[in-house]
């Protein structure tokens, strides 16, 4: 058995890197009393994994951590046994008790919704270019990937751009091939704008996956 949960980052907790986030969730769970499962080997730990790891900076409602019992346990003693032992920066939101065969978060994860928040002089121009990003077919944009930086288009992976009063919400793709973040749209419309990029506030809304009939649903309910 399996608990997936779907916690949130604070913004006092935004400066905490997922390596410390990890390390602080190895610990919190020991607190639980909960009968977690241990990895064997020379370094046991408990056996969890995360749907997506949140940049350093960022802020979050929806994050997922699926952490593997090792015997059956409720929902409700699960979700108050893992809320009493995080602090109220990780705010644990909902809880779902699924079986082994269940597939773990990060292979689920196809998209993410973000909230951005722009500020500085540059921000209205920045905006304004959102209209003519969505327009065009090709945005030719700089990735760095783990084996050096890459051109890529951005266009495509960018699924929904929406103008706000303060910034933007955004629907983008989020898989191992194919990703774009937040922060990098915000540097390309500044390119197109003619600015220096503003400072960006950037909230993570939700992950989305696919069902089995392909309709794209909250990660929590595939």
């Amino acid at each position: 058995m399996r608990a997936m949960i779907r916690f949130g980052k604070q913004p006092r907790l935004r400066f905490i890197s997922h390596l410390d986030l990890q390390r602080f969730f190895q610990r919190a769970v020991n607190r639980t009393g909960l009968p977690i499962a241990w990895s064997q080997g020379f370094n046991p730990h408990p056996v969890m994994s995360f749907g997506s790891a949140l940049a350093l900076g960022w802020t979050s409602e929806y994050e997922v951590i699926d952490i593997k019992l090792s015997a059956p346990m409720g929902r409700k003693r699960t979700e108050d046994a893992i809320r009493a032992a995080l602090p109220e920066d990780l705010p644990v939101l909902e809880v779902r008790m699924v079986d082994d065969r269940h597939a773990a978060p990060m292979a689920l994860v196809k998209m993410a919704d973000y909230r951005v928040s722009l500020e500085g002089e540059g921000a209205p121009a920045v905006i304004a270019r959102i209209p003519e990003f969505m327009g065009r077919e090709t945005v030719i944009a700089v990735k760095k990937t783990k084996s050096g930086e890459k051109e890529i288009n951005a266009r495509p992976l960018v699924i929904d751009l929406t103008p706000t009063e303060a910034g933007f919400d955004a629907r983008l793709m989020l898989t191992e091939r194919d990703s774009i973040k937040p922060d990098l749209l915000v540097s390309l419309l500044s390119e197109m704008a003619g600015v220096e990029p503003p400072e960006a506030r950037i909230h993570r809304v939700m992950l989305l996956g696919e069902d089995s009939e392909g309709r794209l649903r909250p990660l929590m309910e595939l």
